[in-house]
């Protein structure tokens, strides 16, 4: 630093909230177009070499502001989509989003856009980074759009098209997929059986309403699914849809066991052993479920496919749920109310998922296919 020159001082910014992230972001930025400008005056004493040193530095400071600004837009459409329709799937609305990223990106080369689809990714994630379906659809997508043989082309141009097709045909599979599953789902509900529920899943909301439309005459028992009352809403659905429902509390599941005919649930995630990451309270079902000799369905979108492997409940990614049990409480009893829980494949049937009907132990070979 010359005699007398002033330190430049960075401001100090949390990265507490998304909004910190940025700012620290280009806090980096400025870092390094301050150093490139007294490297370039240490190198010379001509004052032309410190200003082209800034005009580099501030060129990639305008780069990473324009990639900022991208992955803001898709943040800002992926909300969009949800709040739209309260049907779609956070995972599809995500792979849209990163559809729309490819057709939008002005780089030059596969690496570059490459680097702008993880970017953009990174901040969908970054919305709910406890979503396990959402993280999985999204390595589901670059996994599926950037593949080697996309590269097989003469022109970076011809390449970029590849990926756009791919993008849109992995949104437009994804959309069709709970349709898909209604389909196959369907034929494994009987006649006059009784089927229990537990949380609210649009995807077995699904098979039930085409059972429904077939004629299948049928009665679901629900459990309440608190603290967030999933339940509850299944059940002003089924209401909807004119079959016969009966609400019981999430401890009364094994005391009405013994009058189900098969339990139908929806998954967050399926991982690599076959097992499913769900609504807490899932795999108390499936143990009064597995006991009583009454199959287990799940209803799960390829895109919950997840490459986690837990061996117990702790290895979940944490997520809680606000429960308030009123002044009675003394304040210093803890309250653990998780959201999820994961139950084991052994108390898993089978899967219906748009890729077929799936034993558990078919999870794993399907995986590999998904991410090869």
């Amino acid at each position: 630093m010359r005699p007398g020159a002033q330190p430049f001082v960075l401001p100090i910014v949390s990265a507490s909230s998304e909004v910190g992230l940025v700012m620290q972001q280009r806090t980096a930025d400025v870092d390094v177009v301050v150093r490139e400008f007294h490297e370039a005056l240490a190198r010379s004493s001509d004052m032309a070499v410190a200003v082209a040193a800034i005009q580099v530095g501030c060129a990639g400071a305008a780069e990473s502001a324009r990639l900022e600004r991208g992955c803001q837009g898709r943040v800002r459409e992926f909300h969009e989509a949800l709040a739209r329709s309260s049907d779609m799937a956070v995972a599809v609305a995500a792979i849209q989003a990163l559809t729309s990223v490819i057709k939008s990106s002005t780089a030059q080369t596969m690496m570059g856009l490459e680097k702008e689809l993880k970017d953009a990714a990174t901040s969908l994630q970054r919305c709910n980074p406890t979503a396990i379906s959402l993280k999985a659809g999204c390595e589901l997508f670059l996994r599926y759009t950037t593949r080697t043989s996309a590269l097989e082309a003469d022109t970076f141009s011809a390449a970029k098209r590849r990926l756009i097709e791919r993008g849109q045909h992995f949104a437009e599979t994804s959309k069709r997929a709970r349709a898909t599953i209604a389909e196959l789902g369907e034929r494994f509900i009987g006649k006059g059986s009784t089927v229990l529920a537990h949380g609210h899943s649009r995807v077995a909301i699904a098979i039930l309403r085409r059972a429904a439309m077939a004629g299948k005459q049928f009665s679901v028992i629900v459990t309440e699914g608190r603290p967030d009352e999933t339940g509850l809403t299944m059940a002003r659905v089924l209401e909807d849809m004119r079959v016969p429902t009966t609400v019981v509390l999430d401890s009364a599941v094994g005391y009405a066991m013994e009058r189900v005919d098969l339990v139908l649930v929806g998954a967050e995630a399926v991982v690599e052993n076959g097992g499913v990451i769900n609504k807490l309270g899932t795999y108390q079902v499936s143990i009064a479920a597995k006991e009583h000799n009454v199959p287990v369905y799940v209803a799960a979108e390829s895109y919950k496919f997840a490459r986690l492997y837990p061996f117990n409940q702790r290895d979940l990614p944490l997520e809680r749920k606000q429960l308030d049990f009123g002044p009675l409480l003394p304040t210093s009893v803890t309250i653990d109310n998780p959201s999820r829980d994961y139950t084991p494949p052994q108390y898993i049937t089978l899967l219906f998922t748009d890729l077929g009907v799936l034993t558990p132990a078919a999870v794993s070979d399907e995986l590999i296919q998904l991410y090869v």
